[in-house]
């Protein structure tokens, strides 16, 4: 009988670093591929995105609908409570052997809660990562203590799970899911970009993510002002926004880059690019610009610089091919000049990505397939030596 292993998926970028994992899963002998798709994939707002896993050729088992139209903290705290309620009752459908999560949204909160009191495993994928300017670091570390098998990034990654209290031989460093991305996906070229994204590339380019940030003492609109204000006095350069998640004030952001591209016509936003125009953006600008993990888990094998403004990503492993700045124009402008600079961009040639060097979705498949789950729900707190 094969293992079933249900993946649940909320984002567009979540989904994108875990479609080749998912691919792995469903060629593999012994296992079963379930899909489950929620939050930002089932809303008309966030582009509907659960048409690209089904475009990919997938078939999505269930849909738990939760993302309310408010991006309040009580609206997130009201999406969570329908997100469990959903998966409660997909779970009792579906039946499957292990869960599959990636990071640390509050949708997967509510899937792994859920999972917890049906007693289905639960695999994690990027635990012990930090976050300190983002609630995403204690729903991350919520998540690994409701887990059972851990797949981390890195060996610093892999040392914290540990400290966490999990068993050292259930936690397995397989390196990031985004390399796979890159190495197996066939990027645009210019024209190809330029055709698909319906824009013109200038002489200079950036590509621009710019999340809520929910724990900092500015406010998100605050920070966005500042960085809107620093990209304005750029001369020759045009810029690509991808949308923010829905998250605490996620709509202000979302209103005010609509005002920013409507007054330049060298900038344009899009709501979703999906991982092939995405990845193809980063090929093709000069550096990102944001506090999107993605600037410091991907961007460097692409040897292009990182603009990480704020907190948001603190505590993060990056190389030197992150430029953190304040969230305040005059940094802002700082590391922009910085990024264009011929000292960095010698820099540049030398970066290694600290995230390693792909191969994560195999490594991942044969310990869901293989690993026994025999009393795996029962785990003892791992205690370090004294």
């Amino acid at each position: 009988m094969k293992r079933q292993i249900c993946v649940v998926t909320g984002t567009r970028a979540e989904y994108g670093l875990l479609r080749w994992l998912m691919e792995e899963i469903r060629e593999a002998p012994g296992l079963e591929l379930q899909i489950i798709a929620t939050g930002m994939h089932l809303s008309p707002e966030f582009g509907l995105t659960y048409l690209e896993i089904e475009k990919d050729g997938f078939s999505i088992d269930r849909k738990v609908e939760m993302l309310l139209s408010s991006d309040t903290p009580s609206g997130v705290a009201k999406s969570m409570g329908l997100g469990l309620i959903g998966f409660g009752d997909a779970l009792q459908q579906l039946q499957p052997d292990i869960m599959l999560v990636l990071g640390d949204r509050f949708e997967l909160f509510s899937a792994v809660a859920a999972a917890m009191v049906a007693r289905i495993p639960v695999a994690h994928l990027h635990g012990g990562e930090s976050t300190e300017g983002a609630f995403d670091e204690a729903i991350r570390h919520s998540i690994t203590k409701m887990s059972h098998l851990h797949f981390v990034a890195a060996e610093e990654y892999r040392k914290r799970v540990i400290q966490l209290g999990e068993h050292p031989e259930r936690v397995f460093l397989v390196g990031g899911l985004g390399i796979d991305n890159i190495k197996k996906l066939e990027l645009l070229d210019r024209p190809e970009l330029e055709t698909a994204l319906e824009f013109k590339l200038g002489a200079k380019n950036l590509l621009v993510t710019f999340h809520p940030v929910t724990l900092e003492k500015e406010s998100s609109a605050m920070q966005m002002t500042e960085l809107l204000a620093a990209l304005e006095k750029l001369k020759d350069t045009h810029l690509i926004f991808t949308m923010p998640n829905a998250d605490t004030d996620s709509r202000i952001l979302i209103g005010m880059i609509d005002q920013f591209v409507v007054k330049h016509p060298g900038a344009r936003s899009y709501t979703s690019l999906g991982q092939l125009k995405y990845l193809s953006c980063i090929r093709h600008v000069d550096g990102v610009v944001g506090n999107s993990s993605s600037g410091l888990l991907e961007v460097p094998s692409f040897a292009k610089g990182t603009i990480n403004i704020g907190d948001r990503q603190r505590g993060r492993l990056k190389t030197k091919s992150v430029i953190d700045c304040d969230p305040e124009q005059k940094s802002i402008a700082a590391a922009l000049r910085k990024l264009y600079s011929k000292e960095f961009l010698l820099e540049l040639e030398t970066v290694q990505n600290p995230y390693g060097e792909g191969g994560a979705s195999k490594k991942i498949v044969k310990i869901l397939r293989d690993y026994p789950l025999e009393s795996i729900l029962k785990k003892p707190f791992h205690n370090l030596d004294p």
